[in-house]
């Protein structure tokens, strides 16, 4: 039913949801944990640094499972090439890969990063009481933003120009963990 929404959908969508608050909670809380116990600037500006990377990886690995091609990966899942199903998997499943790696981790990261940007601050301030507050927030918050949209371009560049390269070594990394936990990614 094209132009409405199926109870699939929704459900998918909510489920999304669910998984991204709780996905949020957790690393909220240890990247804030880990950043009090540190106390340090230094372990926060390496954590958000971190974090910015994670999300750019993700956003990368979302715009490449839309722009990978499926033949090449059906040749090499015939001939028992290792990672070559999970590709093929991965690419069957596009748009669910995409969502979740470009929304789910890429606003997790920008959420944690704004976040870790706003306690720098808050330390920075507390350090050197003279700094004025709407400077060194507004800084902070434009070097994160640069960093993650210039990080994006380059890996949405990365992503469309080696796409079935990118895909095929997360296949493999996939398959690993598979055979790992015994665990499936896609079970259909």
């Amino acid at each position: 039913m094209p132009g409405y929404i199926r109870k699939n959908h929704l459900i998918s969508a909510i489920l999304m949801a669910l998984l991204t608050f709780f996905i949020a909670l957790l690393l909220s809380i240890g990247s804030e944990g880990l950043v009090k116990a540190a106390n340090q600037i230094a372990v926060a500006v390496l954590l958000l640094i971190l974090i910015i990377f994670v999300g750019i990886f993700f956003d990368m690995i979302g715009t490449a499972v839309t722009a990978a091609e499926l033949p090449p990966f059906n040749a090499k899942a015939a001939k028992k090439i290792y990672g070559a199903r999970q590709a093929v998997k991965l690419i069957h499943n596009a748009g669910l890969v995409a969502n979740f790696c470009g929304d789910v981790v890429g606003d997790i990261s920008g959420t944690l990063s704004g976040a870790i940007g706003a306690g720098i601050a808050i330390s920075l301030m507390k350090h050197f009481p003279l700094v004025d507050a709407i400077w060194v927030g507004s800084a902070i918050t434009s070097l994160i933003a640069a960093a993650t949209v210039g990080g994006k371009a380059l890996g949405k560049h990365l992503a469309v120009n080696y796409a079935n390269q990118i895909i095929f070594r997360v296949a493999i990394v996939i398959s690993w963990w598979e055979d790992l936990t015994g665990m499936e990614l896609f079970k259909k």
